[in-house]
């Protein structure tokens, strides 16, 4: 488990089914992430998700937790070939828990696991033109914005722009920081 203060970030377990259903059966949050999340979202898809997921050899896809409660979903995506120290990250947040700063403290909690725990050396994310929130998640964990893909997505019949941000481990980072982060491999 990766915990910051009221965050935890814990790998998917069958409980977590429902909540996940409920959360992800929304449009505003489809609108914002790649069409492989189904729209309308079922249990079954939660569970074909919670499936797929427990099958990693490493833990790379995490449900955040605010206190105590399942409020979404963040993952890595690690790269391969010339590519296999960068990872994309991605998330969600389920929208009864937006603005509350839960995806800030979630993104630094995988940061300092993706540097320390699974050292990568570079973090990118892809996000939609119209996906302000997500800019400002990313840009106050130390995201920089790389450039815009312009017209790259389609979603919904229409052709947006994509931002692309990254984070690149700086030399004299600390790679753990158990004040900070803390894992545990049965969550």
């Amino acid at each position: 488990m990766l915990f910051l203060d009221d965050i935890a970030l814990q790998p998917l377990r069958e409980t977590d089914i429902p909540a996940i259903a409920t959360l992800a059966n929304n449009y505003q949050i489809w609108k914002n992430v790649r069409d492989r999340l189904p729209h309308p979202y079922s249990e079954q898809d939660a569970h074909d998700f919670v499936s797929i997921i427990q099958q990693e050899l490493s833990l790379y896809t995490f449900g955040i937790h605010y206190q105590g409660t399942l409020a979404g979903i963040i993952g890595l995506v690690p790269q391969d070939d010339v590519y296999k120290l960068n990872a994309e990250i991605g998330y969600w947040i389920g929208e009864p828990f937006w603005n509350k700063g839960i995806a800030t403290k979630a993104v630094q909690l995988m940061i300092t696991y993706a540097f320390g725990t699974l050292e990568f050396h570079r973090l990118f994310a892809g996000v939609f033109a119209h996906n302000l929130a997500s800019m400002k998640v990313l840009t106050k964990t130390g995201f920089e914005l790389e450039g815009i893909a312009k017209q790259a997505i389609l979603k919904e019949g229409k052709l947006i722009d994509e931002y692309r941000y990254a984070l690149i481990r700086a030399k004299n980072q600390e790679t753990r920081n158990p004040v900070y982060c803390s894992y545990d491999e049965k969550g």
